[in-house]
């Protein structure tokens, strides 16, 4: 299966200011990219990456004042299989955790595990541990919140969206993270491209998604607690503790996000021969 996907973000800035980006695949399916354009800018400017704590490639540069549009296409090939579910999968005693797991068994900024160890051991304290225990997790998040935009609020903690009831797809990600967490299972935030591909189609324009990914049997698996379910053509942009870590965009100084488009969709063969004719 073929999948495009890319965006194309407007800045405005009243004055130059330092930004930086975390918008493109992961450099982990770079094996996977059948056509990439290059990151483009209007105006021309430089650019430069570097890899930032959690192996996530980071763009950065100098926004000049006025307007500056920052855009990218490319398609991937994905196995057009849904996320893996391993429902044996067990959980991995703390003691015996590698130590670059340790860092997403505990709090963070938007993840208060302080604030939610007694109800997290009181709701899923019982349940079977490993796989089982995750997909709980996943059901009452699911159950507990109401997604919609209209609740989007850039400061809201899991502890608020547990309060509230309601949240966007990072809410539901940050709650269910740090309920893993309260119960000793390694849980890191990631987001990224996630189409409508064998689902029915959302007329609501598209947006990055923001999911989670919990070890488990040595690994680390993906879970989905807004959609609660397996999905097919995940395409993960980056990782890390919760939505402090990996902003799409960060500017050092004031900016208005004038236009934002996103898009995500299974293509045929055909398309990518015409994109790379016309690149050649």
């Amino acid at each position: 299966m073929l999948i495009r996907y890319g965006y194309e973000l407007t800045f405005n800035c009243a004055a130059p200011a330092l930004m930086v980006c975390l918008l493109d695949a992961h450099r982990d399916q770079a094996q996977n990219i059948r056509y990439e354009t290059p990151f483009e800018t209007t105006p021309a400017i430089s650019t430069e990456t570097y890899l930032d704590t959690f192996g996530n490639h980071v763009r950065r540069f100098i926004a000049p004042a006025g307007d500056l549009t920052i855009r990218r296409d490319a398609i991937i090939e994905d196995s057009g299989q849904p996320d893996p579910v391993k429902l044996k999968a067990q959980e991995i005693a703390v003691e015996r955790l590698p130590n670059d797991t340790l860092v997403f068994t505990l709090g963070s900024r938007y993840c208060e595990t302080d604030k939610l160890s007694d109800i997290a051991w009181q709701l899923f304290g019982s349940t079977f541990r490993g796989w089982r225990r995750v997909q709980a997790i996943c059901d009452f998040v699911c159950n507990h919140l109401t997604f919609g935009y209209q609740y989007a609020r850039a400061t809201r903690t899991a502890y608020e969206a547990y309060q509230e009831r309601v949240g966007v797809c990072r809410d539901f990600a940050h709650l269910a993270v740090a309920f893993c967490r309260c119960m000793n299972i390694p849980a890191r935030y990631a987001n990224g491209f996630l189409g409508d591909i064998g689902v029915p189609q959302d007329p609501a324009p598209m947006d990055y998604n923001a999911w989670f990914e919990v070890f488990l049997d040595g690994r680390w698996f993906t879970f989905d607690a807004r959609h609660n379910m397996p999905r097919i053509g995940r395409i993960t942009v980056a990782r890390g503790r919760d939505a402090t870590d990996i902003p799409l965009a960060t500017s050092f100084g004031p900016h208005v996000l004038k236009t934002f488009r996103v898009w995500t969709e299974e293509v045929g063969p055909a398309v990518l021969s015409g994109l790379t004719r016309r690149s050649a």
